[in-house]
């Protein structure tokens, strides 16, 4: 065992239940979602306060051990993966929600909070979190901010630095600090968006002051099926250039509807070339006129057909089938790398085109599942590791 007389420190420190040595469970933590990439560390280490963290950083830092925080492991970058060695800090085991304020509009809570558990624990109030990546359901509020993640929704609400007011961190000295506050304002350097995105490698978060949003008044969530991908991108610059801004607006191609035929039974046309998830949310008075005009955009473009959700049962399930999306190419193939790129809206027919003649060209099989509203692009390219060249 690699650093016998560090682990038997930590062990002391934290008790052998919450340091991780054994080489079977060091295998859970040595990739994130994308098992392209793997580095298993020497341990994994569970704190359950700011001040734990405080003291494991500074015993590795006195001992020259390398270390990187950890939330539930489901980013995409490798921003939780010790390469070249060393141990994880995992922040799963502090998962309180320490204060919700629905006057101020903010909450107080701990970096292993799942991010749907925000929500959750504020919507009887009429209030959410509005960062929604696709993995909220897994995802911790600190791996969220590490990554600044975004989401379906980010097209009208922005990413996760749009909705952080403020941060306890502990620096790579154990020197615990707070930036930003309670308030939308505070004095001084933007240091919250400096740190948010920086994947844990300025300091480690040990407590995030989130911003509250009140529930919008309706949402129209509806999906516009075209008999091919260039008619649907094209549609996207259509609606922007006539002014409607979705809250969401995401494309899924004949791959995915296919994943997600299988996998959840969706009964998507499996004759479609691209399928449009459309939502608008606020004020109930003038929905059904917005909705007018989307249709109308649309049917320049060739739509198909257009089917709204009847229900709010119907727009979960629809929302649940596009972020599980990449769950469900588990349908088609064992292994897939997925990439995350950002084009001009204008230029998505012209992308779209190249990524499916390079999958051609290789004869690799390419999946597209992205937030068209901002071109945010995530093509999937399906492999088996277990097959050479394959």
């Amino acid at each position: 065992m690699k650093n016998k007389a560090l682990i038997k420190k930590l062990k002391k420190l934290l008790g052998k239940d919450r340091v991780i040595t054994n080489p079977d469970e060091l295998l859970v933590y040595e990739s994130d979602a994308l098992p392209v990439e793997k580095a298993i560390p020497w341990a994994v280490l569970f704190p359950h306060t700011t001040e734990e963290v405080s003291k494991i950083v500074k015993v590795l830092r006195a001992a020259g051990a390398p270390f990187v925080p950890r939330g539930s492991g489901t980013g995409l970058s490798g921003g939780c993966l010790p390469v070249g060695g060393g141990f994880v800090i995992s922040l799963t085991r502090m998962t309180k929600i320490l204060e919700i304020d629905i006057r101020n509009r903010y909450a107080v809570v701990e970096p292993g909070v799942i991010t749907q558990w925000i929500t959750d624990a504020v919507e009887a109030d009429g209030y959410y979190f509005a960062p929604d990546p696709s993995s909220g359901l897994a995802s911790t509020i600190g791996g969220n901010v590490a990554e600044n993640a975004g989401g379906p929704h980010t097209m009208k609400y922005g990413v996760t630095v749009n909705h952080i007011l403020g941060l306890e961190l502990v620096l790579p000295d154990g020197e615990i600090v707070t930036v930003g506050g309670k308030t939308l304002e505070t004095p001084g350097y933007d240091l919250v968006g400096v740190l948010t995105g920086s994947e844990g490698t300025f300091a480690i978060v040990t407590k995030v002051i989130v911003r509250l949003l009140h529930l919008p008044e309706s949402y129209l969530t509806f999906y516009v099926v075209y008999d091919s991908v260039d008619d649907a991108t094209r549609s996207v610059s259509g609606l922007l250039g006539a002014g409607i801004i979705p809250a969401a607006l995401e494309m899924i191609d004949p791959v995915f509807i296919e994943a997600l035929n299988e996998a959840f039974d969706m009964q998507f046309p499996e004759d479609a070339g691209a399928i449009l998830i459309i939502e608008l949310d606020g004020a109930e008075a003038g929905m059904e006129i917005l909705k007018k005009r989307i249709i109308d955009v649309c049917n320049t473009f060739n739509v198909r057909s257009v089917e709204a959700a009847s229900s709010s049962e119907e727009r979960t399930r629809l929302w649940k089938a596009r972020k599980l999306a990449f769950g469900a190419v588990g349908r088609l193939s064992p292994c897939y790398y997925t990439q995350d790129g950002v084009v001009p809206r204008t230029k998505l027919p012209d992308i779209l085109r190249k990524i499916y003649e390079v999958g051609k060209k290789y004869n690799i099989r390419i999946a597209n599942s992205f937030h068209a509203g901002d071109g945010n692009i995530h093509p999937c390219l399906m492999y088996d590791e277990r097959v050479p060249g394959a």
